[in-house]
């Protein structure tokens, strides 16, 4: 073996081991498994660098099993037009903006897409009002730019222009967080598939097989609004919320599972019952009503999310795991479920004390779970 070999194979190696030990790996390496029997079995038409055809992306994210018995986890839980409308607009010239409240699995869904079509999910762009428009286009290394003038080696890519360089998807989160001159920094990008670079009069051109996944929802408070100029630039993909509580139930439980086993945690098969419970009470606090329509409630400032009650739960899962016997009681949950309903602490804590006396104190069954939400909210 030459010693080039010897020492990739050995960055192959530190790179696996590094990914198996990651907190929380990326969708390509959690599921790579998946993916590559997806791949092996997968006979039908790819768009040019797709790592599969779209046929399999969306058995990927919706799941199923393979002809030779490979079960493929279902990544998210909705309708199935919704994901086949999303990978088909990524086939084509359009970028995609994927649209939701928050906690609709947004960026779960993108990092999933990018995964199987690209086998690379960290072409990312992360929104905040800070994103500055050198995180869409490029930058420049200045001692490089200081040595030798402006240049092509001088340059620093953004994950953007990589994308379009190598023909892969790019990704970018939280779109309207994003200040709107930069926002607008995409424009020629999707429309016309070319990055100018001015200071060299030079540009980046698009290969095939690059596309851009944003993720943006309306719910937050001190977001910029798209421009029609933009948003024209996307086919737009509503992520709803779950259709049902089983729904849910379902979605919680599998990523509470997931993220358990990356932390070490042990398996709480006996839990469902306050996964239900966590879910109806976001429920009912959401819809304004609870679940067999006849009590209004009043809903608080918090958005109440499926992510978020994926967070109370696996937090519960931890504090039954680490100081109590391993099973998932109503204890367990009960400040995480605070701290999410109350986030304004003067209206938020009216509605979630009458809440507690008007509805759950009455539910058959309820009482441990009335009883340790009233003793961490005294």
């Amino acid at each position: 073996m030459s010693k080039t070999s010897a020492a990739e194979e050995k960055a192959d190696s530190s790179s696996a081991e590094q990914g198996a030990q990651a907190l929380r790996p990326h969708a390509e390496d959690a599921f790579a498994d998946e993916l590559r029997a997806l791949a092996a079995a997968d006979d039908r038409p790819r768009p040019e660098r797709w790592k599969m055809s779209p046929w399999a992306v969306s058995l990927y994210l919706m799941g199923g099993t393979l002809p030779d018995g490979t079960v493929i986890s279902p990544k998210y839980v909705g309708p199935r037009r919704i994901i086949e409308v999303a990978v088909t607009t990524l086939a084509t010239d359009r970028a995609l903006l994927l649209l939701g409240v928050p906690g609709t699995a947004k960026t779960w869904v993108s990092e999933h897409l990018a995964a199987a079509v690209s086998g690379d999910s960290t072409l990312l762009v992360q929104g905040t009002a800070g994103t500055a428009e050198e995180a869409v286009r490029y930058g420049w290394n200045y001692a490089q730019l200081l040595t030798n003038g402006p240049s092509r080696r001088a340059m620093v890519h953004s994950p953007v222009m990589r994308a379009m360089s190598d023909g892969m998807i790019a990704r970018v989160e939280e779109l309207t967080r994003i200040p709107a001159d930069v926002q607008d920094s995409l424009i020629t990008i999707l429309s016309e598939k070319t990055l100018p670079i001015p200071e060299l009069g030079d540009e980046v051109q698009a290969v095939r097989g690059f596309n851009l996944i944003a993720t943006a929802n309306d719910r937050d408070r001190g977001v910029n609004e798209l421009s029609s100029a933009l948003r024209r630039r996307f086919n737009t993909v509503v992520l709803p919320l779950p259709a049902s509580s089983e729904a849910e139930v379902e979605i919680v439980s599998r990523r509470v599972e997931q993220i358990g086993r990356s932390l070490d945690l042990p398996p709480a098969p006996e839990g469902l019952e306050e996964i239900r419970r966590v879910v109806t009470v976001f429920r009912e606090l959401r819809d304004g009503a609870t679940v067999d329509g006849r009590t209004k409630v009043k809903s608080p400032s918090g958005t109440l999310s499926t992510a978020e009650a994926i967070s109370v739960v696996t937090g519960g899962l931890a504090l039954s795991a680490h100081f109590g016997d391993g099973r998932l009681r109503a204890a367990d949950v009960a400040a995480g479920i605070l701290g999410a309903v109350v986030r304004d602490p003067a209206a938020d804590s009216v509605i979630w004390q009458e809440y507690l006396e008007t509805v759950v104190r009455e539910r058959d069954g309820w009482k441990d779970f009335y009883r340790a939400c009233r003793e961490v909210s005294a």
